[in-house]
């Protein structure tokens, strides 16, 4: 007997490509349950899969930086006395990204590439030693969410959350709305669709200098980077990553002051016209402005 949950959680999360960088993600995660029934005549109540197996995703995954651990131009190392870990990872343009955080700041997927068929292995074999007697199996289907209109892929970290988004590496697939005088502006979509592709949209408050980053990995062109960094409640986060790569903003970086940013950008690219910005931070939730 097969029990099935589709849309069972969104996971938003960023990882590290060595041909795109940083990139922000929202996968849609499906699930197929295969086993016997219980003494309830259920294979598993709905309401314990949607909460346990919602809490693994959430654990293992969700709110961190994926890191492909096996590739060739990864670098991990863990701090001997303490909880830190610093991870290097160069991109197949010679770019080099860089971060030191608490260890529940990563997922380490065990492979040279994330994609969906790692990632999914990967929760696979965590959520496989959580499962009822009953259950022999399961089978995870991620998806991303299917969207017809410009979209971009960015990560960020809220450093005053008091959860997991306080990560200063994770991030989101999103959609964005706009409107000119009431009419979707598919030229203003595309723009932003553009400018954010792949992007770290980052605090200026957060920014630090190169001799002052607790990184021990090096850059032959400093200039050429921003480092970023601070301390929140589940500890000292710290990111190094390309300038041409970031768009440092002066307000922090929630999706309601992103949409307020594309608001202001938009009133100074459209003048004298009424500007509505409808952001998405990965599916189906954001903040809407007009002005």
């Amino acid at each position: 007997m097969q029990l099935f949950v589709n849309d069972l959680t969104v996971m938003d999360f960023s990882y590290l490509c060595p041909k795109r960088g940083m990139v922000g993600e929202s996968w849609i995660v499906d699930v197929v349950l295969d086993g016997d029934l219980n003494e309830e005549s259920m294979v598993q109540d709905f309401g314990k899969v949607k909460k346990n197996l919602k809490r693994l995703i959430d654990d293992y995954v969700d709110h961190k930086l994926l890191v492909p651990a096996e590739h060739a131009n990864a670098m991990i190392r863990h701090d001997d006395d303490g909880d830190q870990v610093e991870v290097q990872f160069c991109c197949d343009d010679a770019r080099q990204i860089m971060l030191y955080c608490p260890s529940d700041a990563y997922a380490f997927i065990y492979s040279d590439e994330v994609n969906m068929a790692s990632v999914g292995e990967y929760l696979r074999e965590v959520i496989a030693t959580h499962l009822p007697d009953n259950v022999d199996d399961i089978a995870l289907h991620l998806r991303t969410e299917v969207i017809t209109t410009p979209y971009y892929h960015y990560t960020h970290g809220l450093k005053k959350h008091d959860g997991n988004c306080q990560r200063i590496a994770h991030g989101h697939r999103s959609r964005i709305d706009i409107f000119v005088d009431g009419e979707a502006s598919q030229a203003s979509q595309a723009y932003w669709a553009e400018r954010w592709a792949d992007i770290y949209i980052a605090t200026q408050e957060d920014a630090i200098a190169y001799p002052d980053r607790k990184i021990t990995g090096t850059v032959d062109n400093p200039e050429d980077y921003l480092c970023f960094a601070y301390e929140a409640n589940q500890g000292y986060f710290e990111i190094m990553l390309p300038a041409a790569n970031c768009e440092v903003i002066d307000t922090d970086s929630t999706v309601e002051c992103l949409a307020q940013f594309l608001l202001t950008e938009q009133q100074q690219r459209y003048p004298g016209k009424a500007n509505r910005v409808v952001a998405y931070e990965g599916v189906g939730k954001g903040a809407m402005v007009t002005g």
